[in-house]
């Protein structure tokens, strides 16, 4: 992995979580794209193929939703109208762009370094470890990881309990499984 970009995503974390840690305090370090980012650097230094299958596995289908929502302007889902408005600092909407290029740094990564099978089975357990610490250190109000309910506000129809044990099947099932086989497909060394 070349050094300048080694660097240059070191230096922008470096840039990115005083500012983030004051705008938004520390957990927000807990959402799926900050942990992908800081891992990302890590498997970049490390020239980690587990590591960087993880992340690709775990964050690849969030960041393209991401990313479409904020080129079609929140059409989606809704969530960024903070990188609208205009009281929004222009640096904050250039820190956030780390949503659109960690996923292709991390393709970059996996065309170079393959993909590793095993990060099917690590990444969720990072995921399971992620939610449960969410909900147990978050207020719902922030609904980090979607651990309240899917979407910026917290669910009402089920138990809290109950809604993150169903999420902690979704997150597997339905996000990474279905990444898993297609970055198997593409990115598989044999």
């Amino acid at each position: 992995m070349p050094l300048w970009i080694k660097i240059t995503l070191t230096l922008f974390i470096f840039l990115l979580v005083p500012i983030y840690w004051r705008a938004y305090g520390l957990t927000n370090f807990l959402w799926f794209s900050d942990i992908a980012l800081f891992c990302t650097c890590l498997a970049l230094w490390l020239e980690s193929r587990l590591l960087s299958s993880m992340m690709a596995l775990g964050v690849m289908i969030p960041e393209l939703v991401w990313s479409f929502n904020f080129f079609t302007g929140g059409a989606l889902f809704g969530g960024i109208e903070y990188l609208f408005d205009p009281v929004t600092p222009g640096y904050f909407r250039i820190l956030t762009l780390f949503h659109i290029a960690v996923p292709l740094i991390l393709l970059w990564m996996l065309s170079r370094l393959g993909y590793d099978r095993r990060a099917l089975f690590w990444q969720t357990v990072l995921v399971w470890v992620l939610l449960s610490l969410t909900y147990l250190v978050t207020d719902r109000s922030e609904n980090i990881n979607w651990v309240f309910g899917f979407g910026p506000e917290p669910q009402t129809v089920l138990s809290p309990l109950v809604y993150l044990a169903v999420w902690m099947i979704i997150v597997p099932v339905g996000i990474l499984l279905p990444t898993h086989f297609l970055l198997v497909r593409f990115f598989s060394r044999s």
